[in-house]
């Protein structure tokens, strides 16, 4: 148990000194509080509550003001009575010289002393002039300055003068930070009130709040006092380590609570056990010790789904934390009599509903598990089973120490909670993750692709490729000509070597400076036989080393930052030339043609289109190379970044490939429609071909990769980046 003092300090008395010399009759002090507010402090003779008070005998600056009065205890002709004023000044730099109220009869007009005071010091010049009136005084003085709640300045000022005419009546023990953002308090203190009341948070900027209070008995404290639980709404205005004390109205007046010197402040997960243990002895209002009982039952860190003796159960299978996207979260959730109004991703004071627009999917293996249960044996019988769920959701307090948990409330309104460990990593690799879990036939996969997987995908954020190492093996930036990036993506280390040697044996290439772009891992793997490589040859390579590349598009994007020359020839490693002169009849071409982009037509192994040119449905893809290759020039929508001649400032510019697709084909579609909307003009070049496979299947299956076509689909035309639905037909005739 805390240490408890014997009583508060003492207040202010009649007998104290002041801070300066009283004022005499016809004389005022003044107090500023803030900028718009003055208390005024005198004596004379009787005057009314509320006057009309003119500053410095300007006609213009006139205002009503508030006044308390009291009959002095030794009362003399010039001065019967003492007054404290509150009027507005309406600017915080304006000095102080007269102040006239009007009264029945004649206006009376006072001096200011030379120097205002400090709110301290107005408080012990009261308690001279006031003498056994001093709480009254105070009292009537709170009121009025805590009846603008808004101003913290006269908050301030009221918490000043009712601890220096009250002191402390107890004191705050324990401060705890709660769940659902409410502050829970433990103490004692005299003229406590179970029950629900506004009181004025003590701190740094006072403000008032709401406070729930639920008292005691306890052993320990001063005789007459009591014990006291009580939560306090904050809304985030102050952290329980801010608070000073509270001041509020009890019975007789106003009181002061102060936070002990030795407190104890409880965490998130520690403030629900101290709940806990109040709330048995406690007594209130019904509503409040529900709420208090609804502090105790928070989260704690600790999982009790499993423990409701309801037929509830709940399990988790993953949650992905991807960056600016939220959270995506699969699991199930066994409630076959419908007692689970709400299921909530909650971190802290944040929250988030998963109930009201999660996907649900069939899971038999759940039902399998629990048939010989005899809770919910007798559920079963409509053989239902979709107990499963996948949802996305983001939380408005961002990235947080906090813990994250799901909160479950029942429709008795009780609480269980699952703790939650999320897995830190990229919205592609979680979706991808994701929809290999599901069952393909599923029928609701859809609509989980469709409300999660790609509002998901749409709002990651991107984290860039970067150069991690560069190691020239060759006279990089002596070679002539524009540089040729190769990405050497997963499954394409085997084949970069025929690849070096097709690009040495050309007489063209040969002399070209070649960047080598792999990922980190690859890099410190291969360095050394991409060198040997390089010097067999002769050939200027430059070996860049890639981090965050999630993709060949990534390792290219990489290997652009590596290079500081104008122009870049962009190859895939997948790709190999089908014919010499290639890297000449693209360089030329784009050099003819200022901010163009130039590709080449893409074949496969068989000898049939791959790629010639954009058009909306492809119409060439599946056609002999043969029979494109005598097409000339050819203006498309978007160039292929699979292998291109282009402008190494319009990537750079353009913020380089989008995140968020599963795949590459509409990733680079959306580069390169980018590229074309700004101002880049892009070209098909159908007399020079590659050859090479297309990307293999992100989910390994082929409906799966349809799925993640589709998937990719969808997200470029809500990017609004879809092909134009207009058609520009090649022009045929001699090869260009």
């Amino acid at each position: 148990m805390l240490a408890v003092d014997n009583g508060p300090p003492p207040s202010l008395t009649a007998t104290s000194r002041p801070a300066g010399r009283l004022p005499r009759a016809g004389r005022v002090t003044g107090c500023p509080i803030g900028s718009s507010v003055l208390l005024v402090i005198g004596t004379g003779g009787a005057i009314p509550d509320a006057a009309l008070a003119t500053l410095n005998d300007d006609p213009i600056a006139v205002s009503p003001c508030a006044i308390i009065s009291w009959r002095l205890a030794t009362p003399s002709p010039s001065a019967t009575h003492g007054f404290a004023a509150l009027l507005s000044t309406g600017s915080a730099d304006r000095t102080f010289a007269t102040v006239q109220f009007e009264r029945e009869g004649a206006p009376r007009r006072y001096v200011f002393m030379p120097r205002t005071v400090s709110i301290n010091e107005a408080a012990t010049l009261l308690a001279e002039l006031c003498g056994n009136q001093l709480a009254a005084t105070i009292d009537a003085l709170a009121d009025l300055l805590i009846a603008l709640p808004s101003d913290p300045n006269r908050l301030s000022a009221a918490v000043t003068l009712i601890k220096a005419a009250h002191g402390s009546c107890g004191f705050i023990e324990l401060l705890g930070e709660g769940q659902d953002g409410e502050i829970f308090l433990q103490g004692w203190a005299n003229d406590v009130m179970p029950g629900m009341g506004r009181v004025v948070v003590d701190g740094d900027r006072p403000a008032v709040a709401e406070c729930a209070l639920a008292a005691y008995a306890r052993q320990d404290i001063p005789q007459g006092a009591s014990a006291f639980a009580g939560l306090l709404d904050m809304d985030g205005a102050i952290s329980p380590g801010g608070i000073q004390g509270l001041v509020w109205r009890g019975r007789h007046g106003w009181r002061h609570l102060a936070v002990h010197d030795r407190k104890l402040i409880a965490g998130p997960l520690e403030t629900a056990g101290h709940a806990r243990a109040a709330v048995l002895r406690a007594h209130s209002t019904p509503q409040i010790l529900l709420r208090l009982r609804m502090a105790a039952n928070s989260f704690d860190g600790t999982e009790t789904v499993s423990s409701l003796p309801l037929p509830v159960r709940m399990g988790v299978d993953d949650v992905f934390q991807v960056e600016g996207a939220g959270f995506l979260v699969s699991g199930w959730l066994l409630d076959p009599n419908d007692h689970v109004q709400s299921v909530k991703l909650r971190r802290h004071t944040s929250e988030a509903r998963l109930d009201e627009g999660w996907g649900r999917l069939e899971r038999s293996d759940v039902t399998d598990a629990f048939t010989d249960h005899p809770a919910f044996s007798r559920a079963f019988g409509d053989g239902g089973h979709r107990h499963g769920f996948v949802a996305h959701a983001q939380l408005p307090d961002g990235d947080q120490p906090s813990p994250l948990y799901l909160e479950l409330t029942l429709r008795d309104t009780r609480r269980a909670f699952m703790p939650l460990a999320p897995l830190r990593t990229a919205a592609r690799l979680a979706a991808l993750r994701q929809i290999r879990a599901i069952d393909p036939s599923d029928w609701a996969l859809p609509e989980v692709m469709d409300r999660h997987i790609v509002p998901l995908l749409c709002a990651s954020e991107r984290v860039s490729p970067t150069v991690k190492a560069v190691v020239d093996a060759g006279p990089f930036e002596a070679a002539a000509g524009p540089p040729i990036v190769i990405s050497v993506g997963e499954g394409e280390e085997d084949g970069v070597a025929p690849l070096l040697a097709l690009l040495a044996i050309d007489p063209e290439t040969k002399r070209a400076p070649i960047a080598l772009v792999m990922t980190s891992e690859r890099f410190h793997r291969q360095v050394a036989r991409m060198g040997k490589l390089a010097s067999f040859y002769a050939l200027s390579l430059r070996l860049v080393s890639a981090g965050e590349a999630a993709d060949a598009y990534d390792l290219l994007e990489a290997g652009a930052r590596a290079l500081s020359s104008d122009t870049m020839v962009l190859l895939a490693g997948s790709l190999i030339p089908n014919n010499n002169g290639w890297y000449r009849k693209l360089v030329g071409t784009q050099a003819a043609l200022k901010n163009s982009i130039i590709s080449p037509t893409l074949a496969y192994e068989d000898y049939s289109v791959r790629w010639a040119g954009t058009w909306p449905a492809r119409r060439y893809e599946g056609y002999p190379i043969s029979a494109v290759t005598g097409f000339k020039l050819t203006p498309v929508t978007a160039a292929s970044l699979d292998c291109c001649v282009m402008p190494r400032q319009a990537l750079l510019k353009a913020g380089g490939f989008a995140g968020g697709y599963l795949g590459s084909r509409d990733k680079g579609f959306d580069l390169g429609l980018r590229l074309g909307r700004a101002g880049f003009a892009c070209y098909w070049l159908p007399s020079v071909q590659m050859l090479g496979s297309d990307e293999a299947s992100s989910a390994g299956t082929s409906k799966m990769g349809s799925l993640v076509q589709s998937i990719d689909r969808k997200i470029l035309d809500i990017r609004g980046m879809a092909a134009p639905t207009g058609n520009t037909n090649p022009s045929e005739g001699p090869r260009a």
